[in-house]
């Protein structure tokens, strides 16, 4: 027999919102339990007897787990709680409890977080035995060879008993020369804020070291100006979910993800 909770809290944890959010839609009088209009947040609700309705549309139970895509904004912390920084978790539209980013980006990096109850699947996603790839958009100081792509995807040394395991690397933009159309000659084009030689390429790594793709380009010679993570396994971060957005992965996305660690 399920146990009767709080109203609010039903619809939630059913990733309808946050728990403020949700005690607007009450207010509202957008829900309605049993086909009555709900007044009170506090209405104690069985899930297993009692019919919720939000907006015209049926909520049911909460799910066992829920999973969280976000496109994580610099100025930020892959953590739960932090007494000095902000967390990741703020931007999370649910009050869920035992929610957590599944692995972590630095402070200063942007891009793809997976937030989730789902202990498991995260453990599988970040076995390093899974080989579950990692793709960042990377922006580095300086030109990378043909020489430094090759020590990338064969191993490099960042100080550890082993070298990183064989990576991906594919050069897709950075500072270049073009002809000026009044003298014929060539000319660096610089770009605003940058460095006058720079490179961009997509980095794919199968682990997860402490500031491993910072220390890979390191030691080829080429500082990271900029990281973005925009892959990892099957998700992949979508164009039109802008820095600090945050949405629930479809059912989709979450088959596909656990299927991933299964190969």
């Amino acid at each position: 027999m399920a146990k009767a909770v709080r109203l609010d809290k039903f619809l939630a944890d059913a990733g309808k919102g946050t728990r403020s959010e949700v005690k607007k839609f009450i207010q509202k009088g957008q829900v309605q339990v049993n086909g009555t209009p709900a007044k009170k947040p506090e209405l104690k609700v069985d899930q297993d007897k009692d019919v919720v309705v939000l907006a015209g549309e049926t909520v049911g139970a909460a799910p066992e787990f829920v999973y969280y895509l976000l496109n994580k904004p610099a100025g930020c912390v892959s953590a739960t709680e932090d007494r000095n920084d902000r967390t990741v978790m703020e931007y999370v539209p649910s009050d869920r409890k035992g929610l957590f980013p599944v692995g972590r980006l630095d402070k200063d990096t942007e891009g793809l977080l997976l937030i989730t109850d789902d202990g498991m699947l995260a453990h599988e996603l970040l076995a390093p035995g899974k080989h579950v790839d990692k793709t960042y958009f990377v922006r580095v100081e300086g030109n990378v060879t043909p020489e430094a792509v090759a020590k990338l995807e064969e191993g490099v040394d960042i100080g550890e008993a082993k070298l990183t395991m064989p990576a991906k690397a594919e050069i897709v933009g950075g500072s270049f020369e073009e002809t000026d159309g009044s003298f014929g000659q060539t000319a660096r084009v610089r770009r605003e804020n940058l460095p006058e030689v720079y490179t961009e390429l997509h980095l794919t790594i199968h682990e997860g070291k402490f500031h491993q793709v910072k220390r890979m380009m390191e030691a080829v010679g080429t500082p990271v100006i900029y990281l973005k993570r925009i892959s990892m396994g099957t998700l992949t971060l979508p164009d039109d979910l802008k820095k600090g957005e945050c949405r629930p992965l479809t059912e989709k996305e979450v088959t596909e993800l656990k299927e991933c660690v299964k190969r």
